[in-house]
């Protein structure tokens, strides 16, 4: 695919220390560059999805946190926080339901077009390819986008927006619940360049981005990178959730589990 002369280029935004919960100050302002992904980690109600929201909406000293967001050093002109097209920031929610009733390839086909691809069929090819290699259960590129299931649908615009959305920076909310093949997920949006932003829950997820957040009372407490020994935890833990994955395939289509799978796992090599 050539590459997207209408993408927008940003080498960072800056989140300014706002204020938790109580009022009290946060400690410091946080710094996101492309080509990076950040986890966002905390208990439900720490305040990561108002975190996210703030990063959305380009917050301005408007929003119950105080934050601030700086595009390159610099604050974002008012048609940068409020176009409705070309938006600096896409993010992907936990519930995706399309009200479109239209294929799956016809809807990247047309996205394609609206960003003046030179190829937008193979585009859309490559869009539901990859969007197949992230589903738990494929799907034809025919199938109407009403009639994908919840993982189906979050795989196609993770898909789409990793391989044809402008949007340089990307946040997502519990990837993990969405049915998806989320190492491969983060792989290919890696590929992608953007600033990358995720709030989880998920072990894995969170020792495999770049650096962690933790949010407590809705303030960034901690700034964290994987140590050597998150790094070995993380490849025991891939490991185990590589055989669980195997073992609820094995479930889901009725096949025979593998060897290696069938013994307790103290004895699987």
């Amino acid at each position: 695919m050539p590459p997207d002369t209408n993408r927008m280029r940003l080498q960072s935004i800056t989140v300014t220390a706002g204020r938790d919960k109580s009022g009290n100050p946060e400690t410091r302002d946080i710094i996101f560059r492309s080509g990076e992904i950040t986890a966002l980690l905390g208990p439900t109600g720490s305040g990561k999805s108002r975190f996210l929201s703030d990063v959305e909406s380009l917050a301005d000293g408007d929003t119950p946190t105080g934050r601030r967001l700086l595009i390159d050093g610099a604050a974002p002109a008012p048609d940068d926080r409020f176009e409705l097209q070309g938006r600096l920031v896409a993010q992907l929610t936990q519930n995706m339901n399309f009200v479109l009733d239209m294929g799956a390839a016809d809807f990247i086909h047309a996205h394609a077009e609206s960003r003046n691809i030179e190829d937008p069929k193979a585009v859309a090819d490559r869009v539901i390819a990859a969007a197949n290699h992230l589903a738990g259960e494929p799907f034809d590129s025919a199938t109407q986008l009403t009639a994908l299931s919840g993982g189906q649908s979050r795989a196609l615009m993770i898909a789409d927006t990793a391989l044809l959305s402008e949007s340089p920076v990307l946040l997502i909310d519990e990837i993990e619940n969405a049915g998806v093949d989320k190492r491969g997920a983060l792989e290919l949006l890696l590929k992608s360049d953007k600033i990358i932003v995720i709030a989880t829950h998920d072990p894995v997820l969170a020792l495999s981005a770049d650096r962690r957040l933790v949010l407590e009372n809705g303030a960034v407490k901690h700034l964290l990178f994987r140590t050597e020994a998150e790094a070995r935890l993380l490849a025991e833990l891939s490991k185990t959730e590589a055989r669980l994955t195997r073992i609820r395939t094995a479930l889901r289509t009725g096949t025979p589990f593998a060897p290696e799978d069938a013994r307790p796992e103290s004895t699987a090599s």
